[in-house]
C-alpha cells in the first residue's frame, strides 16, 4: 500500500459514485481546492480529515493513516505535461513565470515605500537621538522642517485597479 494507489482508490470511488469534490470538501470542513488536492495526494489530512475521507471513499484504518503522511509535492506525471489544459498552465508559468513574479514584487516594493513615505515623509525628520518621532492624527501627514509635504491617498477604481494620487 502507498500514497498513489490511496488516491487511485479515491479517484476510482469518486467516478463509481458520481461524487463531485464540493460535497467532499463541504464534510471536510475545507475550500473545495484544497480537499481536491488533498485526495490528489499533494496535502496532509489531519486525523479527523482522514476520518471523514474514509467514511467518504470506503478506506480502512491503513489508508487513512497515508492521508496523513507529508506528500512530495508535484503531481504531474511526466516532467512536460501531455494533457492539453495542464500543458497551456505549464506554458503560462515557464513563459510568464519570472515576469510574473517580477511584477509581484516590484508592486508590493512599490505600494511598501509609498506607504513609508505618506507615513514618514521622504527624509525622516532630524530629531535628537533617543527622542520618539512625533506623529500626526491618523491619516495627516505632519510638517516637516516647516515645509508641508503632500498628502498622498489611495483610490480604488470601479474596474478593480487602484490609483495613488498626490494633492498639493
Amino acid at each position: 500500500m502507498n500514497r498513489l494507489e490511496v488516491t487511485e482508490k479515491i479517484i476510482s470511488t469518486k467516478v463509481a459514485k458520481g461524487i463531485q469534490w464540493a460535497d467532499v470538501a463541504k464534510k471536510v470542513g475545507q475550500s473545495k481546492e484544497w480537499t481536491t488536492a488533498l485526495c490528489l495526494g499533494q496535502m496532509t489530512a489531519s486525523p479527523e480529515q482522514a476520518k471523514i475521507l474514509g467514511k467518504i471513499f470506503g478506506l480502512n484504518a491503513e489508508e487513512q493513516k497515508w492521508l496523513q503522511v507529508v506528500p512530495y509535492k508535484g503531481s504531474l506525471p511526466t516532467a512536460v505535461p501531455t494533457d492539453p489544459l495542464i500543458y497551456r498552465w505549464y506554458e503560462i508559468v515557464n513563459v510568464y513565470g519570472t515576469t510574473i513574479k517580477e511584477l509581484i514584487h516590484e508592486e508590493f516594493r512599490r505600494r511598501h515605500h509609498e506607504r513609508h513615505r505618506f507615513l514618514h515623509g521622504h527624509r525622516a525628520p532630524a530629531r535628537p537621538q533617543g527622542r520618539p518621532r512625533e506623529r500626526g492624527a491618523v491619516g495627516q501627514v505632519p510638517a516637516v522642517q516647516g515645509v508641508l509635504r503632500p498628502r498622498i491617498f489611495a483610490s480604488v477604481s470601479t474596474s478593480g485597479g487602484s490609483q495613488i494620487h498626490s494633492e498639493r
